[in-house]
């Protein structure tokens, strides 16, 4: 299984909550953590320092993407010509591949330093992601890990999405994508593109999201979330509850009842 983080928006983490994902991690063993964006809060470089020690702390494999935070907002110099230095200088690629027991994982950076929170992929992203797809072992399950969402239920949160999202999907369903990992919009949820999409699948291409994993910085009145994902792409949210500072499974988000 994969343990699926976002948001950790280090600069306004709650240190119990931390523990109580250290405390999961070390109960259930993931064959990853993977965490999708927003690792800090203002892209300063001690609370890249603090994401970094509190994931490696965790003793696990990681896949890690940047997340529209994770860029200068303010230092417009940095924002236009260095913007990943600290991003890369604590966690390395961009667009990282991590291959597990289980899944095959991409990372596509969404992030794009001319818009505060809307998304981007390029042509040439969707050629090498779809390349590196393409290239996977057949018994993996291949899932993609970017910031920005494919799919939302609001349509001021879908303007969210990056641009040629559709002809990602597209493109990278053919090369047996089983699903996509996202955070940003801080909500745990499941969708399913192949429906969204009309890709006329006979499988289901899932868009998986995340809700805020550490941070203060809660929506739509969801409290601290993380998903765990299984090799059969069944997707559980679990949510942190404050009275026995712990993690507990609260919602299974996919397979759906009706499906």
């Amino acid at each position: 299984m994969l343990l699926h983080l976002s948001d950790l928006h280090f600069g306004t983490e709650q240190p119990r909550v931390c523990r109580a994902v250290a405390q999961l991690c070390e109960q259930l063993q993931p064959e990853a953590v993977v965490v999708s964006g927003d690792l800090t809060q203002r892209a300063r470089q001690e609370q890249f320092v603090a994401a970094s020690v509190f994931l490696m702390s965790l003793n696990r494999p990681l896949l890690v993407v940047a997340g529209n935070h994770d860029i200068p907002l303010f230092h417009l110099t940095r924002r236009l010509l260095t913007p990943y230095d600290y991003f890369q200088r604590y966690f390395g690629e961009l667009e990282p591949v991590l291959e597990t027991q289980s899944f095959y994982l991409v990372g596509v950076n969404s992030v794009a330093r001319h818009h505060h929170t809307q998304g981007s992929i390029s042509n040439l992203q969707i050629w090498q992601a779809g390349e590196r797809l393409r290239h996977a072992p057949n018994d993996k399950t291949k899932l993609i890990v970017s910031h920005q969402p494919f799919a939302a239920s609001q349509a001021e949160d879908q303007a969210e999405a990056p641009r040629l999202m559709d002809r990602a999907v597209r493109h990278w369903s053919r090369l047996g994508l089983a699903g996509l990992l996202h955070g940003h919009l801080h909500t745990p949820a499941v969708f399913d593109l192949n429906r969204r999409h009309s890709l006329q699948l006979s499988r289901p291409v899932l868009d998986i999201q995340a809700g805020t994993a550490i941070s203060t910085r809660l929506r739509q009145g969801f409290p601290n979330s993380v998903n765990l994902i299984h090799a059969d792409l069944r997707v559980e949210r679990w949510d942190f509850d404050p009275l026995t500072a712990q993690f507990q499974s609260v919602q299974q988000l996919w397979p759906l009842a009706d499906f």
